[in-house]
């Protein structure tokens, strides 16, 4: 993927834990896989912790110099449709967008001070759904985030159900936020993918979590092994 068709955009710890429903025991033993993580600070946070997380996005075949770069070019782009769009937020544990826009800058500049060492340790790497570089019950748990269900005008239920069916080789369990689409929707293929899944022996449940940005985006779909 081309660096100028990547908008980094990342979130920290505390956002990660409220949408997956994170116990801190969880993040302490499990062995989690992030897919799509992009510049977010959760890899970073949760290995100072001493947890184990690896991140896979396709915006880690770039320098921290580029990925640096492309973040000044676009953070500002981003803030204003924020703003043109405001009321499509629930400003609750966020107030504004000034705050939002330090929030975010700070998950991405932690991210930064730490992604040359990360990718060195194999805590980074460059990879994509619907296919993971990692053998099969790699890792206790898989998250998505802002990605899956979110794109749905992108991406086809094939991809989706690809997608989910690869998370699901390499890893236990499979938790992904959230189930509305770019227009605030809920997704098409969550019904369908639900069925899907549920037909294949996987328990599947929607469950509603502790945070909400994106108005009406509140639910994770999570998945366990039968």
């Amino acid at each position: 993927m081309k660096l100028e068709n990547i908008v980094p955009w990342g979130r920290n710890l505390d956002e990660y834990r409220a949408m997956f429903l994170l116990s801190s025991k969880e993040i302490e033993t499990k062995k989690i896989l992030g897919c799509g993580d992009g510049p977010s600070s959760f890899n970073t946070e949760v290995d100072l912790d001493g947890g184990s997380v690896v991140s896979v996005d396709p915006l880690y075949a770039y320098s921290k110099k580029e990925i640096m770069n492309r973040i000044d070019e676009v953070s500002d782009k981003v803030m204003e449709q924020v703003k043109v769009h405001k009321d499509d937020f629930v400003w609750n544990n966020i107030p504004d967008p000034d705050t939002l826009y330090q929030v975010r800058i700070e998950a991405m500049m932690e991210f930064l001070m730490n992604y040359e060492e990360g990718k060195e340790e194999g805590r980074y790497i460059t990879a994509e759904l619907p296919e993971l570089p990692f053998e099969n019950a790699r890792f206790d748990l898989a998250l998505s985030s802002h990605f899956l269900f979110l794109y749905s005008e992108h991406l086809d239920e094939k991809f989706h159900t690809d997608a989910i069916l690869e998370m699901l080789r390499v890893a236990n369990e499979v938790r992904i936020f959230p189930l509305v689409t770019l227009e605030g929707e809920r997704s098409p293929y969550v019904d369908i993918i639900v069925k899907t899944l549920q037909g294949l022996g996987y328990n599947v449940d929607i469950v509603t979590t502790n945070y909400e940005f994106q108005r009406g985006a509140n639910e994770m779909l999570k998945v366990v092994q039968g």
